[in-house]
Formats: structure tokens, C-alpha cells, sequence
């Protein structure tokens, strides 16, 4: 299972880096009148700063969602979340990260549904304690060593 670290947050400097603005994934084209911008992950990526927080991803659950050991999720607790989108869960003293399927409501549960079919979705019943922590807005990743 993956389980995911809450990393504090700070979001008051800026970090300005280069950008570049459009890089085509069919054929290559020259590099001439390419502007370089600026993305500052902070003014750019952050939406609701002060619902915001960091989270270092812990094992391989979700790896067929692009979600890796290592990766690093952007999670947006302002933001609501919906049946099918990757959410931040608080479970019986826990956190992870999974896909939200709200199919069987009305039978009484919900499911946590990992992106790895080696492993199986976590049943959450009335019983259970349960939060939505967060809903995963962005994901941070590290091609290479």
C-alpha cells in the first residue's frame, strides 16, 4: 500500500525559474523565437495557498497513475472531491492516497481503489474513521538520479 508523509509548506517566498513556454512532444522544431518565461511553482501551481500542503508518496499503490515511491503530490484540501479523482485519505489513523470511487454509496460504502492491481481497494464503512484529507491537484516527480 502506499501511504503518503504531509510535508509543511511554506509559500510566501517567490522562486522564480526558467521556462520554457512550449515544448512540442510530436516532431522537434528549431528553438528560435522560443521565449523563455518564468514559473515560480508558488504563484503558478498554488491555487488556495492556506489549504495547500506537500506530501512525500511512500510505496507503489498508485504507479499506474503516474504516482511513484518518491514523487512528491501537491494536495488542495479547499478543494471538494469527486467520485474518480486522486485524494489524500485519513483512514483509521492513516494517510494515503488513492482514487475515490463513490459507486457503491448507496449500498452503504465507499471504496479507496489503488492504481496497482497487485494490490486491492480499501473498503471504508460507517465504522470506519475516514477523511478526505485533500484532493491531488499536482504531482512532483524525479526522472533521474
Amino acid at each position: 500500500m502506499s501511504y503518503i508523509k504531509i510535508i509543511d509548506s511554506s509559500f510566501e517566498d517567490t522562486c522564480a525559474l526558467p521556462f520554457a513556454s512550449a515544448i512540442k512532444a510530436g516532431f522537434p522544431s528549431t528553438a528560435d523565437g522560443c521565449e523563455q518565461d518564468s514559473i515560480d511553482f508558488n504563484r503558478d501551481l498554488i491555487r488556495h495557498p492556506e489549504a495547500t500542503f506537500y506530501g512525500r508518496v511512500y510505496g507503489d499503490s498508485m504507479i499506474d497513475a503516474g504516482i511513484c515511491d518518491g514523487d512528491i503530490a501537491v494536495i488542495d484540501r479547499s478543494v471538494e472531491a469527486n467520485d474518480g479523482d486522486i485524494i489524500v485519505a485519513y483512514v483509521n489513523n492513516e494517510f494515503t492516497i488513492k482514487y475515490l470511487d463513490l459507486s457503491h454509496r448507496h449500498q452503504g460504502y465507499i471504496e479507496l481503489r489503488p492504481a496497482n492491481p497487485a494490490f486491492s481497494p480499501i473498503r471504508i464503512s460507517r465504522t470506519d474513521d475516514f477523511r478526505v484529507w485533500g484532493v491531488v491537484v499536482w504531482t512532483i516527480k524525479k526522472w533521474k538520479s
